[in-house]
């Protein structure tokens, strides 16, 4: 029982290695670091057309090492742990054979110029698996047969395929297998002379640049494939024959050739949806024209897309379109337009492409007002003025967000499926987002703070020592901001996505958590306009007077609050409705829709906020005046305003110089400080 084990394993070693081994061939003479066949020794083997060299021990195959076979037709080495070099000649004159194939050979290194040399009758050669970190010469094989296969894969080490590659390869049509390597760069010339019926390059994940002469003195290619590569861009000229175009999971290909690049297409297979809609556009395009030549165009005038692709001035001056297609049959391409992402222009609506600009130039150009009001007053800075200026500079941020996306709407108005990608994909459109995101919490968080604020100052008018204080409106607004921001980058880091849409908003939901974060998102903003909501009843409640109810100032202060309530029910009610159950995934609106949402009611609260909460205001025009008379005008007026300031900032004085009786100076002081904190609220109120 003890020498049974080691036996065991010592007949196992044996065997393994007997069955691993290299076996010289019998048309074949060998040594310990040569191999020789010939049509001397082949004769030795009458039957023998293909030659298998498994497991190969040498470290060389030399010069002429087949040279003179003749019956030979197929020649296999594969499997070898030591082969390093093929030397030049070393497949040379065999008239016969028609298939080569060096698979699995890590160790192999270098093959020599001129290896493969006069090889009348080759249709088949695979160089897989292999070391090389060079491109192998294969341009003297001049093959006869009208149909060639090369197969390079899977060579992780090769990097480059220079120029002329393939020249005097084949006079046939070669289709070219060149998946799975480790090639970076593909150089000019690098096919010419060559009739490419299909060329592989996908899964060379390291593939950026082909050439834009790459093709140039070639035919073809018919079938071309990049798929997962992270190419930028295809070249734009070599491409008219392609009929089958596959770039699947190519993320980094966001731009298709220009308008003649891809002229002879039938079938496209793509990662975006956003290519096949400009190609699909385009293809309709061509069937008009060819199809409608001779017919009335009259019902087409007028549509936007017809009305560009009948100007072709506009075209000479675009350098990013797809080409007219040569006949009428259609393009099939995938994917299709999804939900998220149909065959339209960013704002989807005429109507809606001339709103989104009034609503963001009145947006910009009130918070502006405020901020630089606020900012240049002379007057001493308070918790509402501090808060002011917050949601000012919040409703800024969507202001400039709309701004971004009007001005790339515009710029790609008509043909917006061609820079979609690059647009979504692009820092510019992560940017809005942010903005869209950031600017619209903090917005909600901000005026929540007023009029908690608000409420909370008017509720305490006797007891000074409960308002709030600038220090700690400071820390409140420091919190918000890093909530606000907090929210605005998660997007960025993966939780959701800006990417999703056109409009740049988070409507990314295929993950739970990136659900649960548009879910939580839109009931923190529910709950804040309920906030709103009970504190302006409150604030109403206290400061109407029971002894005077109709009083005038009481109806005004109702009426502000209907406004304020009424902004903030549009602006949140419209989208928080729709965007709740799409975050649950049951859609009611589809996006085309839902951009009626998004540029009507979604920036309602920030052209409004700046002229509700402060441009209406007399403390506003009050500022607004001092800084004007500053400038030289406006000085009386301004001379006025700040004498009724100083007259309901001392509101006890002259009562106090009135008065000699102590009771009724301590009745008059209680009455009027009760009088001055309503007064307050009804002051920003009104």
């Amino acid at each position: 029982m003890r020498t049974s084990l080691p036996v065991f394993l010592l007949l196992s070693v044996l065997f393994f290695h007997g069955y691993t081994s290299f076996v010289c061939p019998r048309i074949c003479r060998c040594s310990s670091d040569t191999i020789r066949c010939s049509f001397t020794t082949e004769e030795t083997e009458h039957r023998s057309t293909r030659l298998f060299l498994y497991h190969l021990s040498l470290k060389t195959i030399s010069s002429h090492s087949f040279e003179g076979l003749r019956r030979v037709q197929r020649i296999e080495i594969a499997q070898s742990i030591t082969l390093e070099t093929i030397e030049a000649l070393a497949f040379n004159n065999l008239l016969n054979l028609s298939e080569i194939s060096i698979q699995n050979t890590r160790s192999l290194m270098h093959i020599c110029r001129r290896a493969f040399n006069n090889l009348p009758q080759l249709n088949y050669l695979s160089i897989s698996n292999t070391g090389i970190t060079m491109f192998p010469d294969i341009t003297s094989i001049n093959s006869l047969k009208p149909e060639f296969i090369l197969d390079i894969c899977d060579n992780l080490y090769l990097l480059e395929v220079p120029p002329n590659a393939f020249t005097g390869m084949t006079s046939g049509y070669v289709t070219m297998n060149l998946y799975n390597n480790g090639i970076r760069k593909i150089h000019k010339h690098a096919f010419n002379g060559t009739q490419i019926d299909k060329l592989v390059l996908m899964n060379n994940r390291n593939l950026g640049k082909i050439h834009t002469d790459a093709f140039k003195g070639a035919t073809g290619p018919r079938d071309l494939d990049v798929s997962a590569t992270v190419l930028k861009k295809l070249p734009s000229e070599g491409l008219e024959s392609v009929l089958v175009l596959s770039a699947q999971s190519a993320y980094a290909l966001k731009s298709l050739p220009p308008l003649k690049g891809l002229r002879s297409l039938r079938e496209a297979h793509l990662t975006y949806n956003s290519h096949c809609c400009a190609l699909l556009c385009k293809n309709t395009y061509r069937v008009h024209r060819v199809i409608g030549g001779s017919v009335d165009t009259a019902p087409f005038m007028g549509m936007p897309f017809f009305d560009q692709f009948m100007e072709d001035d506009t075209f000479k001056d675009l350098n990013v379109h797809y080409p007219e297609l040569d006949n009428t049959r259609p393009i099939v391409c995938t994917p299709e337009e999804d939900a998220f992402n149909p065959c339209e222009d960013i704002a989807g609506f005429s109507f809606l492409r001339v709103a989104i600009w009034f609503i963001n130039i009145l947006a910009i150009t009130g918070n502006l007002m405020v901020l630089m009001v606020f900012f240049t007053s002379r007057n001493k800075l308070t918790v509402p003025r501090f808060l002011m200026c917050h949601l000012a500079f919040a409703d800024l941020c969507i202001g400039v967000y709309l701004l971004v996306i009007a001005t790339v709407d515009l710029r790609t108005s008509g043909h917006y499926s061609q820079y979609a990608i690059e647009w979504q994909t692009g820092p510019g459109c992560s940017a809005a987002g942010f903005l869209s995101v950031f600017g619209g919490e903090l917005s909600i968080y901000t005026l929540s703070t007023i009029t908690v604020e608000r409420w909370h100052t008017i509720t305490n008018a006797l007891q000074v020592e409960r308002q709030l204080v600038l220090s700690q409106a400071a820390g409140i607004m420091a919190a918000g901001w890093v909530i606000c921001l907090g929210m605005g980058m998660l997007p960025l880091v993966g939780v959701s996505s800006y990417t999703k849409v056109s409009m740049c908003l988070p409507m990314d939901i295929e993950t739970p958590i990136a659900q649960a974060f548009i879910i939580i998102v839109l009931i923190l903003n529910v709950t804040a306009f309920i906030v709103v909501c009970v504190c302006y009843v409150l604030i109403y409640l206290a400061v109407k007077n029971p002894e005077f109810p109709e009083r005038s100032a009481d109806t005004r202060i109702a009426k502000r609050m209907a406004v304020l309530i009424f902004t903030d029910f549009l602006c949140m009610a419209p989208i928080s409705f729709f965007a709740i159950s799409a975050a649950f995934k049951f859609p009611l609106i589809t996006v085309t829709n839902s951009k009626i949402l998004l540029v009507l009611f979604f920036p309602i609260n920030s052209c409004a906020n700046p002229f509700l909460y402060a441009i209406f205001t007399k403390a506003f025009r009050r500022d607004t005046y001092q800084v004007i008379s500053a400038m030289g005008c406006f000085k009386s007026k301004a001379s006025v305003y700040r004498l009724k300031a100083y007259c309901s900032e001392n509101p006890i004085k002259g009562n106090l110089d009135s008065d000699n009786k102590g009771y009724h100076m301590g009745v008059k002081m209680t009455a009027m400080s009760h009088q001055s904190g309503h007064q307050t609220g009804e002051r920003e109120l009104t």
